[in-house]
């Protein structure tokens, strides 16, 4: 009762057992996890982390949005020009002020004065309340002459773009010489502030030499700290000098604006499942919302799971993987109360370690990519900082989950292009991660050699053609019904021969399918079936007479219709034999038994949260495992779709689809949205597919990923299928200007000599245009290296504009 029923099959035949794991039985209790370096947050920080909602893509964690038009930005030259030029009309201002070369400044402070403060002329100050007045009037009066022309010069974003914008020692030294330089013209009078705050602490000077003294010191900290006070706060001293003295400030949570910041998630202590962050804006501390704390399991009166669980969290006991996997049993025990007692018993004997992977996996020995299974995303690169992209976009992350794998995924770019490095393998992880906390089936299907991660972090691995293989493959998907398994078998032998009707194919199979399970109680082995479909005389006697034997004679018309077809025009025997002899060779000998010899893996076990992989021998092979890519994905397509429990997401990762794809399957993978499943497939060029599936193909899936140095013919297609948009385009057109003036003549002479050119006038038109997105030439040769255009479609319809994204990034 550990797993709490969650991986438990149900609807399942108990001819098709869940396979084991490749390697020796795990133990009781499995081992730690290896966990990421003290630096990295906690699980309850982890959680904590924003993840808004977002746009389909986007990587939701510590992500903050943008708006989506960018800000008109000051050219630098204007924005340097117009602070200098400010900064000396207020000097030359407050100069001609201060040398009373400004008649009547005085007028507004007498307004509002009585008239004996000032002497017969109005000049000379008689009181103290008059010379007080008059140093705040002339504070004033400084203040308003450089905020206002602070403000005509833009000084602030001046200082951000050339002192800022170097750094935060450059910000902080240019603010402390700002505060140098108020600092001693207040010392040396010219700004009046010294003279105007000891004014006001007269009644305690002269009194006693002891206070006195006490009083001015204090009084010239005072004066220092009021400005110093706002020059710390621009150069943001306090964050320099905690960040060269090592202590460590309030924890910020990275963004995808701050890389250099940004840690990796798939490297920390925590994360959680789906149901438990999927839209949280923000978290909080305190126990009732924070969710390493299990708030739901202590509403739901069980506070001593929750208890343990958050022990096992602040200690350091749990992660990611073990979150998630016992957040998702928790989701089971809300819908079936009667899982309650065994879910409470195995959490407070196992703590973390509850209701574990049938392997006992709790992590994967190694995590390429970044993963954040809180939300199921893994992080694939950056949104380019390009006019390419919307602005609101740019420099965001880009990351894939289940809702848009749902829609499958076609990436076509040619060899080195970094589809298995940048694509496929994240995508494996990710899947696998998921599998392990019981949300996913993942198949991956790849060349022998491919670096997708080690067997460990398989719970199947099938290598055809390797004697060391653990697992065999069901050559006929786990089927029982003889045309189901003719229908898959025959898609993957001749689906690639136009020329061969896949139809007649299955047909042919099928007869003699079902007299040979009818006969026999299995299908027939390659080298049975070879000799059948040869119409080899003593086997098909041989067959005759054990039908005979178990009295199923109704079997002989089947056998009947095979031989009268057999040799006709259009008959799909003699193709179906020659794929059969490929898979016929010593290499494959010990592969595709169907006597119970071996431990094969059948599709139909997508209903457990597996991690698979199928090496092909694609070197020595190559035909032979082109023909199993197409099976398997004839076999995928057909066992997700009649899966009773569609509650795990599915997933077929084909990493080079070249001649896998065929009419049936891209229908299959059509349907895969409607069964919580997806495929994704690789392609080195489109023309690897026959002609008349292109545009099919690309209709098919809901995401395209075209990568760098993709032809023109492919970038033509994807062109079509991300058709165009209305845009605004700027047309410039100069005329000579010609002066009807002497004087304005000789000026326009004059420029000329001078520069060599003529006096022209600019004409600017706007208009709105139509225009490709991408158009072909611009994916065959402007999108650089390590890049892709990648385009998004949600199970749900929502979708994104193709992108231009730095896979290194």
């Amino acid at each position: 009762m550990d797993t709490e029923g969650t991986y438990d099959s149900r609807g399942t035949r108990s001819g098709h057992p869940v396979p084991r794991p490749a390697g020796p039985p795990p133990p009781v209790l499995p081992p730690m996890p290896g966990h990421a370096p003290a630096s990295g947050p906690s699980l309850g920080d982890w959680l904590r982390i924003p993840r808004p909602i977002a746009e389909p893509g986007v990587w939701r964690f510590g992500h903050t949005s943008r708006p989506a038009q960018e800000e008109e930005r000051t050219p630098d030259r204007t924005l340097l020009s117009g602070a200098v030029i400010s900064l000396l009309a207020s000097i030359l201002i407050w100069s001609l002020w201060r040398n009373g070369y400004i008649p009547y400044w005085r007028v507004p402070l007498k307004l509002f004065t009585p008239d004996g403060w000032w002497g017969p002329f109005g000049d000379q100050p008689l009181t103290h309340g008059a010379v007080r007045a008059l140093d705040i009037y002339r504070l004033l009066i400084i203040g308003a002459i450089f905020y206002g022309f602070g403000r005509l010069g833009n000084w602030p974003a001046a200082f951000e773009r050339w002192v800022g914008g170097r750094g935060p020692a450059a910000r902080a030294g240019g603010a402390a010489v700002g505060a140098l330089l108020v600092w001693i013209l207040v010392w040396n009078g010219t700004v009046p502030g010294m003279e105007l705050t000891f004014s006001f602490a007269a009644p305690w000077l002269g009194a006693d030499r002891a206070v006195t003294t006490a009083v001015t010191y204090t009084l010239y900290a005072l004066i220092t700290l009021v400005i110093v006070w706002p020059f710390a706060k621009l150069g943001r001293w306090t964050e320099l000098l905690r960040r060269t003295s090592g202590g460590k400030g309030p924890h910020h949570p990275p963004t995808d604006r701050t890389a250099t910041t940004e840690r990796a998630s798939g490297n920390v202590h925590g994360g959680a499942a789906r149901d438990a962050g999927r839209g949280t804006e923000s978290r909080t501390d305190d126990g009732a919302d924070d969710p390493a704390e299990w708030p739901d399991v202590r509403a739901a009166g069980q506070n001593q799971v929750a208890a343990k669980l958050s022990q096992e969290a602040r200690s350091g006991r749990m992660n990611d993987v073990d979150y998630a996997r016992i957040r998702r049993a928790w989701t089971s025990v809300r819908v079936d109360s009667n899982r309650l007692p065994a879910f409470t018993d195995t959490v407070l004997r196992n703590g973390a370690a509850a209701c574990t992977h049938p392997s006992g996996a709790r992590d994967l020995p190694v995590r390429a990519a970044r993963h954040d299974l809180l939300v199921d995303q893994v992080r694939l690169g950056t949104v380019d900082d390009s006019e390419r992209n919307p602005y609101a976009r740019r420099g965001s992350g880009i990351a894939l989950d289940p809702g848009l794998l749902g829609t499958s995924l076609l990436a076509v770019g040619p060899p080195g292009a970094g589809k298995s490095r940048a694509l496929i393998r994240p995508v494996v992880e990710s899947l696998a991660l998921q599998a392990l906390a019981g949300r996913a089936a993942v198949v991956a299907v790849c060349a022998a050699g491919t670096q997708l991660g080690a067997d460990e972090g398989f719970d199947v691995v099938v290598k055809l053609g390797d004697p060391s293989s653990v697992h065999d493959l069901d050559l006929y998907g786990g089927a029982t019904d003889p045309d189901e398994a003719a229908a898959a078998l025959a898609e993957g032998l001749v689906g690639d021969l136009q020329e061969v009707d896949s139809r007649r194919a299955a047909t042919a199979l099928a007869q003699l399918l079902g007299p040979y399970r009818a006969a026999h109680g299995r299908f027939p082995s390659v080298p049975e079936l070879r000799e059948l479909l040869d119409g080899v005389p003593e086997t098909l006697s041989t067959l005759r007479a054990a039908l005979d034997t178990t009295g199923r004679q109704d079997m002989h018309r089947e056998l009947d219709a095979r031989a009268r077809q057999s040799g006709a025009p259009g008959d799909a025997g003699p193709a179906l034999a020659d794929r059969v002899a490929l898979l016929d060779r010593p290499a494959f000998a010990e592969f595709f038994d169907t006597t119970g010899k071996t431990r094969p893996f059948s599709l139909r076990a997508l209903e457990h949260p597996l991690r698979v992989r199928i090496d092909l021998p694609e070197r020595g092979h190559a035909e032979a495992s082109r023909m199993m890519a197409r099976l398997v994905l004839a076999q995928f397509t057909a066992s997700a779709a009649t899966r009773t429990d569609r509650s795990l997401f599915a997933c077929l990762v084909l990493d080079d689809a070249t001649r896998a794809l065929t009419p049936d399957t891209v229908r299959g993978i059509q349907r895969l949205r409607s069964a919580h499943a997806g495929a994704v497939v690789t392609l080195r060029t489109l023309d690897d597919v026959p002609e008349n599936l292109h545009t099919a193909l690309l209709g098919a899936v809901g995401c395209r990923m075209a990568f760098s140095g993709i032809t023109t013919w492919d970038g033509k297609k994807f062109a079509e299928a991300w058709g165009t948009e209305w845009v605004e385009t700027r047309d410039v057109t100069q005329r000579t200007v010609f002066a009807d003036q002497p004087m304005t003549r000789a000026v326009h002479a004059f420029r000329k000599l001078v520069t060599g050119k003529a006096v022209t006038t600019d004409a600017v038109t706007v208009r709105q245009v139509e225009r490709e997105r991408w158009s072909a030439s611009e994916l065959a040769h402007r999108v650089p290296a390590g890049h892709a255009v990648l385009s998004l479609t949600t199970v749900r319809g929502d979708h994104t504009p193709p992108l231009l994204v730095n896979l290194n990034g």
